[in-house]
């Protein structure tokens, strides 16, 4: 063999050996999101109401007109959780008040999993009794619907 044969030959097979390598720095399609799902979302809610409720004394304190109540969760409404658009989020509990009523309370949040921050609070029913009730609109939104009492 000649020497261009046997150096033609050796650079052939030191580029097939490093073609791989070369390749593993780009990968064929580029990296996606992770798709959140409900799962991720009741992850976030239970995570906010735990930190809320160790932070503020072993209740989850909730804003409601002029006072504050002092809750424990008692459930998170898996049927209930929703996917709202690219990082924004539903989700419905029920809490039990030391004043012995049962509060649904909904919540927004924004953000990816194990990262996600409540960014509104609503007392929606009071031991079953609501006080709004959510409305679909034609364009797909749902809005609040206030309830005579």
């Amino acid at each position: 063999m000649s020497k261009k044969t046997i150096l033609a030959v050796a650079f052939a097979i030191a580029c097939a050996y490093s073609a791989p390598s070369i390749a593993g720095e780009h990968p064929a399609e580029h990296p996606t999101k992770k798709q959140v799902t409900v799962g991720d979302v009741a992850d976030g809610i239970k995570k906010h109401i735990a930190e809320g409720t160790k932070a503020q004394g072993g209740v989850f304190k909730v804003k409601d007109g002029d006072g504050t109540l002092s809750l424990t969760l008692l459930k998170v409404h898996d049927d209930k959780l929703a996917i709202l658009g690219p990082g924004n989020f539903f989700a419905c509990t029920d809490l039990k008040g030391e004043d012995g009523n049962t509060y649904d309370v909904d919540f927004f949040l924004t953000g990816e999993p194990g990262a996600m921050k409540v960014t509104e609070t609503n007392v929606h029913k009071v031991n079953g009794k609501p006080r709004y009730s959510w409305k679909q609109q034609d364009d797909g939104t749902w809005t609040k619907e206030s309830v005579s009492m």
